[in-house]
């Protein structure tokens, strides 16, 4: 009958209990058979206990004590006055001994796994005196080991990876599992190593857990991954052993063993002629099965008309052949290209070179498609030259363009006038000839570079451009001057024949051979007795006083005219002045001053005194206006109210109305009021004699009807309007009436003898009044005065 595993283990309990109690006389105390002896002054006992080891059984799962074994010393008598003590590991807690008989109880289950083995020591004591009759002694407990733990897998679960098409036996991994038993004791910790799943693609070594191959050519492309459950065993693998199990992840890589394909044997693309060089026509790839570095391909054009003009490189991505334009295509001048393409795997496994060629082959063919093209120019870049003398419509060249086109339709010419913007140049529309339209100047614009359009007549949005540099030619054109604005001083004890100034000369023409200028003084200044001027021949000259005794009280400036021509054909010339200033000088000849009037200046009084002078008068001048400014403010109106000012004032008032219902904040009449009650004034620095007569006091009349229209119309206006806040508001409209009871206000119907008004006594309110009283004065000689 079959035991199982519960049973199993008790079954091994019970006879490792039996082994035990056969044992028990080599563990029990024994008599001693020696005597007590005497030695000089004192007495030895021989010690009289000795035993073995004591052996346990784990994991004991009685309800009583385990009994573990029996102390007795041969001073035992069994009379009781003996008693035995046990202390060290486990002592009391897992340990206890009946004091009386010496018998040790494990009073706890134990496990091997946590302790193999405790130290506890014994000793018998006399009950009476608690004094020790034997030695204390020391000894082990060993803990008796039973198949209680299975094999695991520390490291578990695994991955690993082995290359396809591996020969039978190629190793993959090894798998390792840990048994807690003890390994000195049966065959609790033998393990042995099993394959449950993953046949028959994998075996593993019983002993080792190596896990190998065991089919030849297992193809990644097939199926790449495959999960094992490996089983360990102990007990050996038989029958009652504890086991544990782990899965592995084989995974196959990759091997070149697939060569590229192209999916077809030919393909065909149409392209238009206008396409850009560097563009890509097309993108072509080789199938291969294979990954990463093994799918590696390389592509290249091996026959074809299309060697120069195409090109074909690979995506490092995609693996895919990309095919670019390396020339302009011309449908007039080739309407289709064959290319042969190989695409071929860069990465060849030697081993697998039995497969096939690693290389495959297919066509290409490219249809260049006819489009509008604009027109050509036969040059790219046109020069021509003219003289800046050129007169307006002279001929400068002609471009030429024409219609690449089958159609080859005419073509009209014009300038970018974004690149002429002077309008300096025209071209005929037909004939492409360039002429001047205005005079040149080289000095202004040397070169110009203009953009000459060709369109097609049939289709003006196709527009050519061609480029044109014309360089102006150079002629004589410009007299020469003074290189620059000179500073020139003679001083006053200048001796004859000292060199004061250098002078040079420009000219802003470009002669071939350089410019050429000779120096002379006018005729009108060659006789002068002060200065003479010396040519150098190397385009300066020199300027030399022809005396001495040079005063600035006499003349403090001299004006030297200087005649320059050059070497042009014909040659120009230019009368240049030279200001020459005389000056006081030191000892060495350097120019101190050179300011005549300080001779005239007053003895004592220096240029500080006079700013200073002249600071006290603008201040005085400052603060005479500032007074005059501050009375004019302080100057009271001339009319007063006795309730309010004249002058517009700004009052505000913070109360806020009850709303539509609120009839009492304000009187609703005073809308439709259009009496202007107005108070008499009255000046304060005049007091009348004759006083204003005040306007008629008009009588209320009914409300005026347009007003009424007007403002029931907003009214309504305003209550259908979404956008109107939802609150009272106040709507202000600048409307005008037809008419008004008061008539107009103006004073320009004053002056007609309509007018009820009299004036009179405007003229007895002084002066200032005069100007009204004869404008709106009675008497005969008042208007027009």
């Amino acid at each position: 009958m079959k035991l199982g595993k519960v049973e199993f283990c008790h079954f091994l309990q019970i006879l490792a209990l039996f082994l035990c109690l056969a044992g028990m006389n080599q563990a029990e105390l024994t008599r001693s058979r020696s005597k007590p002896y005497f030695q000089s002054g004192r007495t030895r006992t021989k010690r009289s206990w000795v035993w073995n080891q004591f052996f346990v059984l784990e994991e004991y799962m009685g309800t009583d004590p385990l009994y573990v074994g029996k102390l007795h010393s041969d001073v035992d008598k069994g009379d009781g006055s003996i008693k035995y003590i046990l202390s060290g590991e486990g002592a009391s807690s897992i340990f206890i001994i009946d004091e009386n008989t010496g018998d040790i109880h494990a009073t706890k289950r134990l496990d091997r796994e946590e302790q193999a083995y405790y130290t506890l020591r014994a000793q018998a004591l006399d009950r009476l005196t608690n004094k020790p009759v034997e030695p204390e002694s020391e000894f082990v407990i060993k803990i008796q080991d039973i198949n209680d733990n299975e094999p695991k897998f520390l490291d578990g679960p695994y991955t690993a990876g082995v290359p396809e098409m591996s020969p039978v036996g190629t190793s993959v991994v090894q798998v390792t599992a840990t048994d807690a038993d003890d390994p000195t004791y049966g065959n609790s910790a033998r393990v042995v190593y099993s394959i449950l799943q993953g046949q028959p693609y994998f075996s593993v070594e019983p002993k080792t857990g190596v896990i190998k191959t065991a089919l030849p050519n297992m193809d990644r492309e097939a199926k790449d991954q495959y999960l094992l459950v490996i089983q360990a065993k102990d007990m050996v693998g038989q029958n009652g052993g504890l086991s544990g199990t782990t899965s592995v992840t084989v995974t196959l890589t990759d091997v070149n063993d697939n060569p590229p394909r192209f999916p077809r044997r030919s393909y065909q693309y149409n392209v238009p002629e206008s396409l850009p060089v560097a563009s890509v026509v097309a993108r072509i790839k080789a199938a291969d099965a294979d990954v990463g570095p093994n799918a590696e391909m390389e592509y290249k054009i091996v026959d074809g008309d299309g060697l120069g003009v195409f090109k074909i490189s690979v995506d490092k991505d995609t693996q895919e052949g990309i095919i670019t334009i390396q020339k302009e295509l011309d449908f007039e001048a080739k309407t289709s290209y064959t290319l042969r393409i190989e695409a071929a795997n860069m990465h060849v496994d030697p081993r697998f070179l039995s497969l096939g060629p690693f290389s495959d082959m297919t066509t290409v063919k490219i249809i260049v498609e006819d489009v509008d093209e604009p027109p050509v120019f036969t040059s790219h870049l046109y020069s021509m030259v003219v003289s800046e003398a050129a007169k307006v419509g002279t001929i400068i060249g002609t471009v030429a363009a024409h219609d690449p086109d089958a159609s080859n339709s005419p073509v009209r010419y014009s300038i970018d006038r974004n690149t002429d913007l002077e309008r300096y140049f025209n071209i005929d529309a037909n004939s492409g000839v360039i002429t001047t339209a205005k005079s040149l100047d080289r000095e202004t614009n040397a070169v110009h570079n203009i953009t000459v359009l060709a369109m097609e007549s049939q289709n003006p949005a196709q527009i050519g451009r061609g480029y044109v540099a014309i360089t102006i030619l150079d002629i004589n054109d410009n007299a020469p001057e003074f290189a620059m604005e000179y500073e020139t001083t003679v001083c006053e004890n200048a001796q004859p024949g000292q060199v004061i100034q250098k002078i040079s000369a420009i000219d802003k023409d470009d002669p071939p051979n350089g410019h050429q200028f000779y120096f002379s003084l006018t005729a009108e200044a060659a006789n002068n007795h002060n200065f003479t001027l010396q040519d150098n021949k190397d385009n300066t000259a020199t300027v030399l006083t022809k005396r001495n005794g040079f005063r600035r009280q006499e003349q403090s400036v001299f004006y030297l005219p200087i005649f320059i021509v050059d070497s042009g054909s014909p040659s120009l010339s230019s009368t240049n002045t030279l200001t020459i200033r005389v000056c006081d000088c030191d000892a060495d000849g350097i120019a101190q001053t050179c300011n005549a009037e300080a001779y005239i200046l007053p003895a004592g009084l220096s240029t500080g005194a006079l700013i200073a002078i002249l600071a006290c008068v603008l201040t005085l001048l400052v603060l005479v206006l500032l007074i005059v400014t501050m009375r004019r403010r302080k100057k009271e109106p001339l009319i007063f109210d006795e309730e309010r000012d004249i002058r517009e004032n700004i009052v505000r008032y913070d109360d806020e109305g009850g709303g539509e219902e609120d009839t009492e904040a304000f009187d609703m009449a005073a809308l439709r009021n259009l009496n202007i009650m107005r108070d008499t004034k009255t000046r304060r620095d005049v007091t009348p004699e004759i006083q204003f007569l005040s306007r008629p006091t008009f009588k209320s009349i009914p409300d005026n009807v347009i007003f009424r229209e007007f403002i029931w119309e907003r009214l309504k206006e305003a209550d259908v309007d979404p956008c109107a806040p939802p609150y009272d508001s106040l709507q202000t409209y600048a409307f005008e009436g037809n008419g008004s009871v008061a008539e107009s206000l103006s004073s320009l119907d004053s002056i007609s003898s309509n007018s009820d008004q009299n004036y009179d006594y405007l003229s007895d309110w002084g002066p200032r009044f005069k100007r009204l009283a004869d404008m709106y004065g009675t008497g005969p000689d008042c208007l027009y005065s």
